[in-house]
């Protein structure tokens, strides 16, 4: 999956420019959400990955999809991501683009990763401290993933802090091969 995002950073930058400098970062930011969902669509998935289709022909079935709700330069976007084989890619696009966005706008998203379900006071209190920290508003996701064990993983941007039972556990044995 880094592999993934790292692909689809620098178009997800060079939409982002272009937006902010026409000052449509919501209309854009609309559009790639739209064609996130076209593309992850498991029959539109099929006619992307299906070799015999032409490429005229995935372009015609995801414009025809999406008609009217994106403009031309939408429609280029889409070109240029059927010539570079790209287009399952939109998904990881349309989250960049929402996390440069964000970070534009002063904000950024968190996802915290914990072992079993937390309070709302106990996600508060995360929040402020990453706000304290960051000086950024942070709006978040929560998922639980028992394999951490215990305590946290905080991803916000490509910021990392790691405070798992399981990191823990590999950190200390990392250290004691060393």
């Amino acid at each position: 999956m880094a592999e993934i995002s790292t692909i689809a950073r620098p178009y997800a930058q060079a939409v982002f420019d272009l937006a902010k400098e026409q000052k449509k970062l919501k209309a854009w930011s609309e559009t790639l959400s739209l064609l996130s969902q076209v593309v992850e669509d498991d029959a539109v998935k099929s006619v992307i990955n299906d070799s015999k289709v032409l490429d005229t022909d995935r372009e015609k079935l995801i414009l025809d999809i999406c008609k009217k709700n994106i403009n031309k330069e939408g429609e280029n976007f889409i070109k240029l991501l059927i010539e570079n084989k790209r287009l399952l890619i939109l998904p990881f696009i349309s989250e960049a683009f929402e996390n440069l966005k964000a970070n534009e706008e002063g904000s950024v998203t968190a996802n915290i990763v914990v072992a079993t379900k937390i309070t709302k006071k106990e996600t508060d209190e995360i929040i402020k401290n990453l706000e304290k920290k960051l000086n950024k508003k942070i709006e978040v996701t929560v998922e639980i993933d028992q394999s951490i064990l215990g305590g946290s993983l905080i991803t916000v941007g490509d910021t990392v802090i790691d405070a798992s039972v399981k990191g823990q556990l590999e950190s200390l044995a990392f250290s004691m091969k060393a």
